[in-house]
């Protein structure tokens, strides 16, 4: 008795080779497809289409809102000028943190264990310290020091600048601004370099090229794909963090929007005109994004 079951056998049933008879399986029922049914899928889309339309409704027809005082504020000569100073702080902050963050970074990536420990200590640091503390410090920072010299260290000084006319309001906060970007810049940065296998710095060793064509002809464009979708998420979040140099009475979009509302007691839309524009400029800044890394993207297995 056989154990096993042999498929049905193709073989020819006759030996005449003038005559071909096979044994074919029966026909197959003809099957219906019935697709798989999500009816909890389907609850959830329904619920969540419903509260989405109760929350555009209240949108337009909460007088809370207030939207005519919105539209009266948006383009005000007020609320563009403190854009701008928005802007600024934030594309001051992020050109010089990300170049002394390119700097700590090769530093944590150094053979030499002083500029290691020293970029480990800079990052450790201004990483610890809130963001609020570094501007007051900074803003302060003639309480500590009356002048600043140029010289030989410990020793005689060349030119000097009076603290209190060289760092005021502005430069204090993008110094502040600039240094705390920077400590996450550098690791943003070296996790960029350390993604990109070594095997590429070697060949390129081995074909003679120096070290800083390879860092900016082969080790930067590849480190780019890893670099840039965190970089991005750092300079949005500076542009939205900038909001906390109010304290200081810098003019800048949130604290021109306080200072209107506290004329006016217009709360809910001066904040909803502060919401709206860094909606805008943070779209705008992703789109940016978006091109950037296709750019670098190219030749990239996706």
């Amino acid at each position: 008795m056989a154990l096993t079951s042999d498929p049905p056998s193709t073989a020819p049933l006759t030996k005449d080779p003038a005559v071909t008879v096979t044994a074919t399986p029966p026909a197959l029922t003809e099957l219906v497809v019935v697709p798989v049914r999500h009816p909890w899928r389907w609850v959830a889309v329904a619920a969540t289409a419903v509260l989405l339309v109760q929350f555009a409704h209240g949108l337009v027809t909460n007088p809370g809102w207030e939207w005519d005082v919105f539209v009266a504020f948006f383009t005000t000569e007020t609320i563009l000028q403190a854009v701008w100073v928005t802007l600024q702080l934030t594309f001051y902050g992020t050109a010089l943190g990300f170049a002394v963050g390119i700097v700590l970074a090769f530093m944590r990536l150094s053979a030499n264990p002083f500029l290691r420990s020293v970029a480990f200590g800079y990052i450790w640091a201004f990483r610890s310290i809130p963001l609020i503390v570094q501007l007051l410090f900074w803003f302060n920072l003639a309480y500590l020091y009356k002048e600043l010299s140029i010289g030989i260290p410990f020793g005689p000084s060349f030119l000097s600048f009076d603290t209190m006319g060289l760092v005021g309001e502005m430069s204090a906060a993008v110094l502040g601004l600039a240094l705390h970007q920077a400590a996450y810049a550098a690791e943003i940065v070296r996790g960029g370099v350390l993604a990109v296998d070594e095997g590429q710095s070697e060949a390129a060793a081995s074909l003679g090229i120096p070290k800083l064509r390879q860092l900016r002809r082969i080790v930067l464009p590849q480190a780019m794909r890893s670099i840039l979708p965190n970089a991005a998420n750092e300079i949005i979040s500076l542009f939205k963090g900038t909001s906390i140099v109010s304290v200081m009475a810098i003019g800048e979009l949130f604290y021109q929007v306080q200072v209107v509302y506290g004329r006016n007691g217009r709360v809910v839309p001066l904040l909803m005109v502060a919401t709206a524009w860094y909606v805008l400029l943070t779209t705008a800044l992703s789109v940016v994004q978006h091109y950037v890394e296709r750019h670098y993207a190219k030749g990239s297995a996706r």
